[in-house]
């Protein structure tokens, strides 16, 4: 009867770190090129009263075996990549990605990470930027003068200058992508790393070989599906109550059992 106890108590742990994680999944409903995660859970190793096929008589066995469940626990929390939907902002540094692929920035270390999030602006020298201040990979540097900026969907940057109606090439945005996007590490500030689990990044030419193509003037929002997440709200908050009324029931059970009288 113990058992029921720990049984019910993983269960209860496992809802909540479930919580934890629509918690964060709706927190971020409104962050640009967010990606909601997904709990994943396994049963946890069974206690084997009888094995199934046992012998029960020198020409029969069982079909069936006794064996007792020990509870859950949760065993990853995957990013599902699915695109979101592409809001028009018309600023011209605002650009998505769509399709398969990741910008790729470079942090103050000299590590590059990799975003969906294309909230990009200028630095003071007029360099491409993350809102944190980490240049675009490989850089680009917008000159003085520039009256327009142009990003074509294949990642040709060009501007137009004062005084001329000509468009000037200035550089090339690089997309990268994985065979494996959710074995990436997220740190936060809407930046990945690869992992031995993402493999290692090939980059290439939007629009090409697989890589998705570049749509200038507008942000993709987060996937982050409020609606579906609620339920699952409302799901794990029923598991966590039968959980405990698990306990409960175990409790009253032991209590019957201590008051016995012969």
């Amino acid at each position: 009867m113990m058992r029921s106890l720990w049984i019910a108590a993983t269960g209860m742990e496992a809802q909540q770190l479930l919580i934890d994680n629509i918690s964060n999944n709706l927190a971020n409903v409104n962050t640009v090129g967010f990606k909601r995660s997904r709990l994943n859970f396994e049963d946890l190793m069974y206690q084997d009263v009888r094995l199934p096929g046992a012998a029960t008589s020198p020409t029969t066995v069982t079909p069936t075996g006794i064996q007792i469940g020990l509870g859950v626990r949760p065993v990853a929390t995957e990013k599902i990549f699915l695109m979101g939907n592409l809001q028009q902002t018309g600023n011209p540094l605002d650009i998505a990605i769509e399709g398969d692929g990741f910008f790729q920035v470079t942090l103050p270390d000299g590590t590059i990470a990799y975003t969906r999030d294309g909230t990009f602006k200028l630095d003071s020298d007029g360099n491409i930027v993350t809102a944190n201040g980490y240049p675009l990979e490989p850089g680009i540097t917008i000159p003085p003068g520039t009256t327009a900026i142009h990003i074509s969907s294949d990642g040709i940057v060009s501007v137009t200058q004062s005084g001329s109606s000509t468009p000037e090439e200035v550089g090339n945005i690089e997309l990268a992508r994985f065979m494996n996007p959710g074995g990436l590490k997220s740190i936060g500030k809407n930046l990945y790393l690869p992992t031995p689990s993402s493999g290692d990044p090939e980059t290439g030419v939007p629009g090409e070989d697989g890589m998705g193509s570049i749509a200038q003037g507008f942000l993709e929002m987060s996937n982050v599906n409020v609606v579906e997440e609620m339920v699952n709200m409302i799901v794990a908050q029923r598991a966590y109550e039968i959980n405990s009324k698990s306990i409960q029931t175990t409790d009253e059970m032991l209590q019957m059992a201590n008051n016995l009288r012969r």
